[in-house]
């Protein structure tokens, strides 16, 4: 991979992997538009882990308080536990269904999933529910109104995003709106919920790097794409935040199905 390669998909991975678009189509149309080979597994790894850190970055504050709350639980029984405290596992529990579904179907997920037909048609079914939550969505809870229910169906509808094409930040966003609760709240969400799915994905990838290492003359190359990731990455975390107290996800949904429509033509 040349610097402008290594620099175009990394600014495609950061800033398609918050934006409710899909980052795994981006990543296999770009290179099929420019003629490009496949970016590989150590570029892959690095992007993911930039994009990770980029989030551990942005909610540091929320995710240490999560972190000393979750703890504190473990020393008192669950009815006394403060709300606080039951975010932080129900944050773990929502992650459960993609970790179990991303282990049993992993060999589809790589494979067959990667069909353009079913990047496409994810794209633009996922990105039509996208625009029913928030249409049909009330839009009346924030956060502090989450129940255990809740985190049950966004943990299932995380799943989902093991679906290459479906956009886990965009499943979980609509499952969010479709119980009711407000774009910020539904997004915040989402984005908290990518903290341990990021660091579980960041954990198999480096593992697997670690059976096959990288030459010394391409870190200098992998580092340069995870910095450009993660900086994308923490970017349009804050512009979508900003984006979606004013606006609505019209966009995004007309953007979703012009880009299944374009995979299937090409």
């Amino acid at each position: 991979m040349n610097l402008l390669q290594i620099v175009i998909l990394a600014l495609v991975q950061g800033i398609t992997e918050f934006l409710p678009i899909s980052s795994s189509a981006h990543l296999i149309l770009v290179p099929h538009l420019f003629g490009w080979s496949d970016q590989g597994l150590h570029f892959d790894v690095a992007a993911n882990t930039g994009t990770t850190l980029a989030v551990l970055l942005f909610f540091r504050r929320d995710l240490r308080t999560y972190l000393k709350a979750g703890l504190r639980s473990l020393r008192q029984p669950p009815a006394k536990w403060d709300l606080t405290g039951r975010h932080a596992w129900w944050i773990v529990l929502a992650t459960l269904p993609v970790a179990v579904c991303g282990l049993l179907f992993f060999d589809w997920i790589s494979t067959t999933g990667r069909d353009p037909r079913i990047l496409a048609t994810a794209s633009i079914v996922f990105g039509v529910f996208l625009y029913w939550g928030d249409r049909a969505g009330r839009k009346r809870r924030d956060l502090a109104d989450l129940k255990f229910r809740d985190t049950v169906f966004i943990g299932l509808a995380q799943a989902l995003a093991l679906i290459p094409g479906t956009s886990r930040s965009g499943v979980t966003m609509t499952a969010g709106l479709m119980s009711g609760f407000d774009r910020v709240a539904a997004t915040r969400f989402g984005f908290l919920l990518a903290v341990p799915v990021g660091l579980l994905a960041a954990t198999k990838d480096l593992w697997e790097l670690a059976q096959a290492p990288p030459a010394p003359s391409a870190l200098a190359a992998l580092a340069l794409g995870a910095l450009v990731a993660g900086l994308s990455a923490y970017a349009a975390i804050g512009w979508l935040l900003k984006w979606v107290r004013r606006q609505d996800l019209t966009l995004f949904v007309v953007y979703r199905i012009l880009l299944g429509l374009v995979i299937l033509l090409i």
